[in-house]
């Protein structure tokens, strides 16, 4: 069953000094989540291996539980916490020993805790988690009863940075970087290619996996190959990889290079900057992916006895939950204008955005 959720509110979230890992990794063991009243709510988040300070989508998460936690004066570290993930091995172990603590609620942030999630909460039947990016369901393939599972249209938010690469490339070639090759993943690559041919039927389009959501060095790598063979925009979907991208791009803008990055996840303006004196970014735009928000309002719900559980809580552009960053210092007036007018057409139905290859392929006949 999906549940859209029409409560989203404007965020501020204040950029702010973050916790050190608090490490993952206790023995697992068999401890049920007792009942609280709303007055001791304690809730808390397991991190992908990319970490809390990955300038992407587990910092995202994090910085909403933060909101919510100092919202709801909990104090950090009992209140509200995370245990940082540093292999997939951690995953399990560190969901574990956060119901052991007593904890309320409990994310997992990605879709590779999937089948953790789901053996943890089927031992752990008193439990509430929730899932980030996937669906957790049982062996009957229907959603667990104790697991929220939160999703995003992120092919619709690709789609409006596509728009934009499209629109604003000079040399009519783009690329796409991805994590993990993924269903996930490739929402984001179908959307972003789809708005690219939209707004530029002629634009070549460089795809490319990285395998890892955690290794920069391989992100700087390829961005080198596409900046070199003529792409002049990157939008990397590649988490902790995607630093790579910007370390790549800064070099080839200090050496003179026009070339830009789209960031994802959360406004990535400032990872981009290579002046500082004079706010220069390589970042073009990003795609803006309300993690923080969906982390924040299914924290709510459950604080007031409104848990989701058994529900797959879907954000998209309709609630607000995808779209394009606030900053817009590098993105001309028609590009604005065009994502606006398409942004109304997905909404209103009048434009359906693929979000797999079949699809793609699909839309692209059809164009």
């Amino acid at each position: 069953m999906k549940k859209r959720y029409g409560l989203l509110m404007s965020m501020v979230l204040a950029a702010g000094t973050l916790l050190s890992a608090c490490g993952g990794g206790e023995e697992e063991g068999s401890g049920d989540a007792g009942e609280k009243k709303d007055d001791s709510f304690k809730v808390a988040m397991v991190t992908d291996t990319g970490g809390v300070d990955d300038k992407s989508f587990n910092q995202s998460a994090w910085e909403g539980l933060t909101k919510f936690g100092k919202d709801h004066d909990l104090k950090e570290k009992e209140g509200y916490t995370y245990l940082q993930s540093n292999a997939q091995s951690d995953y399990r172990p560190n969901l574990n020993n956060l119901i052991r603590q007593g904890y309320d609620l409990v994310f997992g942030i990605g879709f590779l805790m999937q089948q953790d999630i789901q053996e943890v909460a089927n031992q752990q039947k008193d439990a509430q988690l929730a899932l980030v990016d996937s669906v957790a369901v049982g062996e009957d393939g229907k959603p667990l009863e104790n697991v929220a599972s939160i999703t995003f249209k992120e092919h619709q938010g690709s789609f409006l940075v596509g728009l934009v690469a499209g629109l604003q490339s000079k040399t009519n070639k783009v690329g796409f970087i991805g994590g993990v090759e993924s269903e996930l993943i490739k929402k984001f690559e179908s959307g972003f290619k789809a708005g690219v041919l939209t707004a530029n039927p002629d634009a070549e389009i460089m795809v490319q996996y990285a395998g890892d959501f955690n290794d920069a060095a391989k992100g700087a790598t390829i961005a080198s190959t596409f900046y070199g063979k003529g792409a002049d925009i990157i939008y990397h979907a590649a988490g902790g990889t995607g630093t790579g991208v910007f370390t790549e791009a800064i070099n080839q803008k200090k050496n003179g290079k026009d070339v830009w990055v789209i960031g994802v996840d959360r406004d990535q303006f400032a990872e981009g900057i290579y002046d500082k004196a004079n706010n220069k970014s390589v970042t073009l735009t990003s795609m803006v992916k309300r993690v923080d928000t969906a982390v924040y309002e299914v924290s709510k719900q459950t604080m007031e006895g409104n848990f989701p559980g058994g529900e797959v809580v879907e954000f998209g552009l309709d609630e607000d939950g995808v779209g394009i960053a606030p900053t817009k210092d590098n993105v001309s007036e028609e590009a604005l204008k065009m994502v606006e007018e398409y942004k109304e057409k997905i909404v209103n139905g009048d434009v359906k955005v693929p979000k797999t290859d079949k699809e793609f392929e699909t839309f692209k006949s059809e164009m």
